[in-house]
């Protein structure tokens, strides 16, 4: 378009000097063609400048790639009792920074994510995709499962599936929960996770002063729950339970109030672990293609730098416009 305006303002101003018969005469190695031949060359070499700068990337080759790990199972607590703000935020939030932060200190291990309270429900299967495991873990809240209470048989019982290898020993479940256990339940399913070979990790979230448990509405306290006598519910940190869960599998159990405590602990017993080769997948190696661009760009830039806009004798018996000597 700016081509055009010039072209037009360019006649213009030759018009006013003298008429078409006299400037032919004037210049009569002037070519048209060249003019827009010139402006297409300098439209390609800035073009394959842009496609340069955006970097395009081409797959040469697929590597197949072998990784050592433990496959590891978070059960995360989210019963309404985990939105009591003894612990800041709350409950459910810590556990979320918790997984979020051992996610973060892992390399090529596998997790997976259940969602418990009266039921448990599998909310990621076992996989090495770390991004989807933080996706899932942070859209958890109280209200996803409407059965109420802490069944952490129901957790166990569940994460027993989670592993595809029977022969597999290095099968670790973390329970991550204020220890409310309202079923009686819980040893029991623990033993029987131990002989299959899965060492359970637990920890406690929450105080052992405890709170209640707030109503709110967009971020506002409403209220708080109360019981069947209308007194406000104070909900507790109970330890008890969990410590017996992880004596029980030879597992460990830690209080969830220090961060790096938990972090740190829970790799201290997975270095100690075996680790498992899982099967291989193909990863694209890319490689970088803005050279070409970049090249192909800076000649065209030099090709029109010394690319002349009169005619040349080539060009003459051609006669493209199908022009008259003069």
């Amino acid at each position: 378009m700016l081509f055009g305006v010039l072209q037009i303002w360019k006649r213009s101003t030759q018009k006013k000097f003298a008429d078409n018969h006299l400037l032919k005469r004037l210049s009569p190695n002037q070519s048209f063609f060249k003019s827009i031949l010139k402006v297409l060359i300098l439209c390609a070499a800035f073009g394959c400048l842009s496609l340069a700068l955006v970097n395009p990337k081409i797959g040469t080759k697929l590597e197949t790639v072998r990784s050592q790990g433990v496959d590891i199972v978070f059960a995360v607590d989210v019963s309404k009792s985990m939105l009591a703000e003894d612990i800041a935020p709350n409950r459910l939030e810590k556990s979320k920074q918790l997984v979020r932060e051992i996610v973060n200190s892992l390399a090529s291990d596998r997790v997976g994510i259940i969602a418990y309270a009266g039921k448990a429900f599998p909310q990621l299967p076992i996989t090495t995709d770390y991004a989807s495991a933080k996706m899932f873990l942070q859209n958890m809240n109280t209200d996803m499962l409407s059965s109420q209470g802490t069944a952490i048989h129901e957790a166990i019982q569940l994460a027993k599936t989670y592993y595809d290898d029977e022969e597999q020993t290095n099968r670790i479940l973390i329970i991550i929960s204020d220890g409310e256990d309202h079923g009686s339940e819980a040893l029991d399913i623990a033993e029987e996770a131990m002989e299959e070979g899965i060492k359970i990790l637990t920890v406690g979230v929450g105080s052992t002063k405890g709170g209640p448990i707030p109503i709110k509405r967009n971020g506002v306290v409403l209220n708080y729950k109360k019981d069947n006598n209308g007194e406000t519910v104070i909900t507790r940190l109970d330890e008890t339970i969990l410590k017996e869960i992880a004596e029980e599998t030879n597992g460990v159990y830690v209080n969830g109030s220090n961060t790096t405590e938990v972090v740190d602990t829970i790799k201290e017993v997975l270095d100690k672990m075996d680790k498992k080769e899982f099967e291989s997948k193909q990863i694209a190696d890319f490689k970088d293609q803005f050279q070409w661009f970049l090249g192909l760009g800076i000649l065209l830039l030099f090709v029109d730098i010394f690319f002349l806009e009169r005619k040349t004798g080539w060009l003459k018996k051609l006669n493209l416009f199908n022009e008259t000597s003069i």
